[in-house]
């Protein structure tokens, strides 16, 4: 590294080069198949990347947060848009809580294993009846001698097709008024299918990405696959949702890039009434204006990402970010399908796939409106509406 030389400039650099060995024709034929890009996984685990965030004496490379955000968002703007990002996303971040909470032997045991890309994990928090509401799960882990028996649903898990481990949450006291967050526990453990019922969703996006609901049914769990202490599992994932909202935010620029990418060399080529389409201002201005959005999205970003790294709080920085991301790549991706005009809605163009990706990011992992509750409520101070 030379002095003019930053930790984000190499990995941007060596990030980018990696994710656009696959073009868009690869994506495109995973999205139509919806198989899962495990040509690309490798690449990744081969160049250590799958260990971004995991600490090197857990055989991982241990950046921080702003450069693995950067390496995420470059995966998208390559034109892998959230197939691609999803399938690393799960290595760099749900293991965040195992990392800071979990036991010396879990760690040893199993980090250096996920940097290797030797095992894929899935992330169980969401549920059919509770929403966004995480203090209403109804999964339950009952005590039983050496351990707990988990019953329940989970609903929107990422990879429970192909993982071998799952982060789990469950209630193990009932749920306080004065404390509703308290009182659930996070486990690592097998995703045993003889006791976890895997049934997959048809989804508009991302096909090459499995989402699924799951049926957990006497599922037995040890004492020795608890993360941390019983009833905080809540606040341990703390520790992976706030760099988990800023990476979806700089993956939604990624995605917005990919699309401008697109869209400025489709405006350039396009030739209608004798002179490309990028010449009127009715199609250039709003590339423009959506270039600028991406901008000042990630200067947020960036300024949440170097919190988290700092140990700052960056709660209402990492709940901005996925804002301003989800929405400036939406825009970008809206206005490079408007474009190509009737074109864009063939898949050959790439863009109407990256249109449907982006769409995701304004809901999860949680939705825009949520962001603006939490914002008035713990920055500006107003009455909750909820």
């Amino acid at each position: 590294m030379t002095a003019e030389e930053s930790s984000v400039d190499i990995v941007r650099k060596a990030t980018r080069e990696l994710a656009r060995k696959f073009d868009n024709d690869y994506w495109l034929e995973k999205d139509r198949k919806h198989e899962y890009p495990w040509e690309f996984v490798k690449t990744f685990a081969e160049g250590g990347w799958l260990g971004a965030m995991i600490p090197e004496e857990y055989g991982g490379i241990g950046l921080g947060l702003t450069e693995a955000g950067v390496m995420m968002s470059e995966i998208a703007a390559s034109g892998a848009g959230m197939s691609g990002g999803s399938a690393i996303h799960f290595y760099v971040f749900p293991p965040a809580p195992i990392v800071r909470h979990g036991s010396e032997e879990m760690k040893r045991e199993w980090l250096p294993k996920l940097a290797r890309g030797e095992i894929l994990m899935a992330f169980g928090v969401t549920e059919p009846t509770a929403g966004v509401d995480t203090s209403r799960i109804k999964t339950k882990a009952t005590r039983i001698d050496g351990g707990w028996v988990v019953n329940g649903q989970k609903v929107w898990i990422t990879n429970a097709q192909n993982a071998h481990k799952i982060l789990l949450l469950a209630r193990t006291s009932p749920r306080r008024e004065d404390k509703p967050l308290h009182g659930m526990t996070l486990f690592f453990t097998d995703l045993n299918r003889e006791r976890i019922t895997v049934r997959e969703i048809e989804k508009l996006g991302r096909a090459a990405i499995d989402s699924n609901e799951l049926f957990i049914d006497n599922l037995e769990v040890g004492d020795d696959e608890v993360v941390g202490e019983v009833d905080k599992g809540f606040y341990y994932l703390l520790d992976g949702l706030n760099p988990e909202r800023t990476v979806v935010g700089l993956e939604g620029i990624g995605l917005g890039r990919a699309a401008l990418e697109l869209a400025t060399k489709y405006a350039n080529d396009r030739v209608v009434f004798d002179r490309p389409i990028g010449k009127n201002q009715a199609v250039a201005h709003p590339l423009a204006d959506a270039w600028i959005r991406l901008e000042a999205a990630e200067l947020m970003c960036m300024k949440a990402a170097g919190l988290f790294d700092a140990h700052q709080p960056c709660g209402p920085e990492s709940a901005a970010a996925k804002f301003l991301g989800a929405e400036a790549g939406w825009q970008a991706c809206d206005r490079a399908l408007s474009t190509h005009g009737g074109f864009g809605y063939a898949k050959e163009y790439h863009i109407e796939r990256l249109w449907r990706e982006v769409r995701l990011l304004r809901n999860a992992p949680f939705s825009q409106e949520m962001v603006l509750n939490y914002i008035s409520t713990q920055v500006l101070g107003l009455p909750r509406a909820y």
